[in-house]
Order: C-alpha cells, then structure tokens, then sequence
C-alpha cells in the first residue's frame, strides 16, 4: 500500500509537450474531412453500379480522382493518429512499440494502396 499523494506520484514524470500539436492535426484533419467526405460522397456515389468502362471513364477525370485520393490520404493520417492515442492510453510497454508500429503499416499501406488504385485507373 502507498502513502503517496497523487501530485507526488506525478513529480518528475513532466508532460509529453506534444498533445497540443496532436490535438492540432486532429483538429485540421476533421477539418479537411469534413469538406472532403461529403465531396467524396457525391463524386463517388453516382458511380455506385455502373459499368466498369464507365467507372474507369469517370475517375480518367482530375476532380474525382483527386478527391478520392485526398479523402483516402486525410482518413488514413486522421486514423493514425486517433488509433496511436488510443493505443498510448490502454497499452504498455513493448506491446504499445508493436501496436504503433503496425497501426502506422497499416495506415500507410491503406492509403499507398488507395492512390495507386486512383492512378492506375486515372492514368
């Protein structure tokens, strides 16, 4: 059992001095999601359906391949980011090395993934 206080268990452990630059990316990420998403939604959604030469067709054009690029790109920094601040707060230890580091692969190989498929086809 300890007798130390709360404020004498947290002396000498400082702050990160990130979290206001997180909470600034997160803030800027929501942003540009905000905007993109229901741009996404209309470029993307009168496609649902439609033939194969036809999809291709549409996204060959610049606007909606660009917005499904950046839409892909911003969700998947947004999750990276939201993902790793959740794992900093529930895991420890080696385990949290091995979280970030396959949350980071995962966002990243979502996103290369999603723009090599953009311009595959938009090329």
């Amino acid at each position: 059992m300890s007798y130390l206080t709360d404020r004498k268990r947290a002396t000498g452990r400082g702050s990160a001095k990130t979290g206001t630059e997180h909470h600034w990316h997160m803030m800027v990420s929501s942003v540009a999601l905000a905007i993109l998403v229901p741009l996404f939604i209309f470029t993307f959604g009168p496609m649902l359906g439609a033939p194969h030469a036809e999809v291709v067709e549409y996204f060959a054009r610049p606007f909606p391949a660009i917005v499904a690029a950046l839409t892909i790109v911003v969700s998947m920094v947004h999750f990276k980011g939201g993902a790793s601040i959740m794992l900093e707060d529930y895991v420890y230890g080696t385990n949290l090395k091995i979280a970030l580091i396959s949350v980071t692969l995962l966002s990243y190989a979502i996103a290369a993934t999603g723009v090599f498929a953009i311009a595959r086809i938009a090329l």
